[in-house]
């Protein structure tokens, strides 16, 4: 099974801690970060903006992904949200079996 570290950022804190839990709870993912705000500058429909935002780093996996992208655009507020999966090479392999197993749709609650 293929590990993935998706990428996000939402508005604030607490949409960031609610889409978090319903990740983690659901089994769409096995962990998420959720870092502090940073400020982001972006061009949006031409026009240049900035904001503060807050992002995640998700934890899951390449066959959990579907859902996973599914689950977050649903919840996330955004108009198109930043949803970026990287793929990850290399780690410590009982961590990267406990992603696995965490994102089994089979797997007990």
């Amino acid at each position: 099974m293929n590990t993935l570290l998706v990428l996000t950022n939402l508005p604030d804190r607490a949409c960031a801690e609610k889409i978090a839990d319903s990740l983690v709870s659901h089994r769409h993912a096995a962990c998420v970060n959720i870092f502090s705000p940073c400020r982001s500058i972006y061009r949006w429909k031409g026009v240049v903006e900035s904001a503060d935002e807050v992002p995640l780093f998700i934890k899951t996996t390449s066959s959990a992904y579907p859902a996973l992208e599914a689950a977050l655009r649903a919840a996330h507020p955004y108009e198109t949200p930043e949803i970026v999966a990287i793929p990850v090479e290399r780690g410590l392999p009982e961590y990267l079996d406990w992603v696995a197993s965490e994102t089994r749709s089979d797997a007990a609650p």
